[in-house]
């Protein structure tokens, strides 16, 4: 009798084991899914953002009609701020438009530039405070920490004299070189209103790989 019982236990508690393991996995499959998804997105985007940039860097509208022009690959952001408010043709996510992209080199990182919003930042990075990319001024830009190598996964990486890049709607492509890094309390957005003394800056804001704490980078344009 003991034996009986002992034996439906361990049955029970097996089939326990088992509805737990194929419930994970069920789980682990549809958040990869959804990581795909994501990831496809961001990259189409970015494929439709290079093609805008290109597009401008390569025709510039006179009055008789459109030229060819060259465009030097990096731009330090001083001289004449050419506005280009034609956005017709700038690729958009959930009514957002794209407002520029990321290309970090020493992370293999390269990625589009939303206003940071809770959809957005699912498949690029999102601008949360600042004058506008390329601006004189602080540009807060934040990105998820997905622990797997993905938008701003690898911060952690990234040291003092690391460069960023970043190209706006405009076409300007500024350099900036990381000079401060810092892991801080998650309520602390001090940093967001420092003074750049003129300069064009950015502060990349990201969770600690135990979300526990923010890892902030700050560069200066070159």
């Amino acid at each position: 009798m003991i034996s009986s019982k002992y034996n439906k236990l361990l049955t029970i508690v097996l089939i326990i084991v088992i509805l737990g393991i194929v419930a994970l996995l069920v789980y682990l499959g549809i958040d990869f899914y959804h990581k795909s998804q994501e990831t496809s997105e961001g990259e189409e985007l970015l494929g439709q953002f290079d093609d805008y940039i290109n597009e401008q860097r390569n025709t510039v509208s006179t009055p008789t009609g459109s030229v060819e022009v060259p465009v030097n690959d990096v731009q330090t952001g001083t001289g004449d701020n050419n506005n280009n408010d034609d956005t017709g043709n700038l690729p958009t996510y959930n009514g957002y438009l794209v407002e520029g992209k990321m290309e970090i080199p020493k992370i293999d990182l390269e990625c589009v530039i939303l206003e940071a919003k809770v959809d957005t930042i699912q498949i690029g990075v999102g601008r949360l405070y600042g004058p506008g990319l390329n601006e004189i001024g602080n540009n807060v830009i934040i990105g998820h920490n997905y622990r797997n190598g993905t938008l701003f996964s690898d911060n952690d990486k990234l040291e003092i004299g690391d460069k960023i890049y970043i190209t706006d709607t405009q076409n300007r492509r500024v350099e900036y070189e990381i000079y401060r890094k810092y892991i801080t309390d998650a309520n602390d957005f001090d940093y967001a209103e420092r003074d750049t003394n003129g300069k064009r800056e950015i502060s990349l804001s990201t969770c600690t790989d135990d979300v526990s704490a923010r890892l902030i980078l700050w560069a200066a344009e070159v």
